[in-house]
């Protein structure tokens, strides 16, 4: 690829009660800086290491790590993380997310009858001690310390230069990035491949459905040739042509 930096799609599974789930954070590294776009779930530092490790970047070099937004599986290892670093990590987000990860604010989606509702969706044969674990899990969320407000529109000045992009709907402050060098679109929560297609943020878990649509005009503007979906994976293909599409269907 053109430039220095490199960019690296992570796959990090998630097995819990008989279930899978893989997700997709994403690694940025040049000579002088290590960058990770959302940390997973809580508990999988030895999973992210692994990663780590498979693409020759080492652990310790980690030293920015950049959070799309709120969700517990994008904010889920990031206080392990910096914990268990050697290295001095600054963690930057928008203004909008930053209370709700530092734990200032209830995540916006953790209502009692939401957890609820969780509890109530598990399979019939799941153990009452994993639907403990789960309650808990979600009344007490993961939450770590925010170091950088970015602002959408502004560039990063690393790894040839990111630029912060205002995709809000899936949660108020929901932002993406754009990896200049390798045309990269990282769209976090805000775009989703189903049936090898790219889609709009799954409706159900999207806090304002209108408002991620409405987002999704500001990406038109990128040079775009990859999309890395957090859930879902890469997508490739005629990208500008795919977004005002998903736009003109559902206005």
């Amino acid at each position: 690829m053109l430039g220095k930096s490199k960019i690296q799609m992570l796959s990090i599974t998630l097995n819990s009660n008989g279930m899978t789930n893989t997700i997709h954070p994403t690694l940025i590294w040049d000579e002088e800086d290590v960058v990770l776009i959302d940390t997973g779930y809580p508990g999988q530092l030895n999973e992210f290491q692994i990663c780590f490790e498979t693409f020759g970047v080492p652990f310790e070099k980690l030293n920015k790590i950049l959070i799309t937004h709120q969700d517990i599986d994008h904010i889920g290892s990031l206080s392990v993380i910096v914990e268990e670093s050697t290295n001095e990590i600054e963690v930057y987000a928008s203004e909008i997310e930053k209370p709700y990860i530092q734990g200032e604010k209830l995540l916006i989606k953790i209502t009692p009858e939401k957890i609820a509702k969780a509890v109530a969706s598990l399979p019939a044969d799941t153990t009452d001690d994993f639907r403990k674990a789960f309650k808990n899990r979600l009344e007490n969320p993961p939450k770590g310390k925010v170091n950088h407000i970015v602002t959408p529109g502004n560039d990063l000045t690393i790894c040839g230069g990111i630029t912060v992009i205002d995709t809000a709907g899936h949660t108020p402050g929901h932002i993406s990035f754009y990896h200049k060098e390798s045309k990269t679109l990282v769209a976090g929560d805000a775009l989703i491949i189903e049936n090898d297609q790219l889609n709009p943020s799954n409706p159900q878990y999207t806090y304002d459905i209108e408002q991620s649509i409405k987002s999704l005009e500001a990406l038109l503007s990128f040079n775009i040739e990859k999309v890395i979906c957090y859930h879902g994976g890469l997508f490739e293909g005629n990208i500008k042509e795919r977004l005002s599409e998903i736009i003109r269907l559902n206005f």
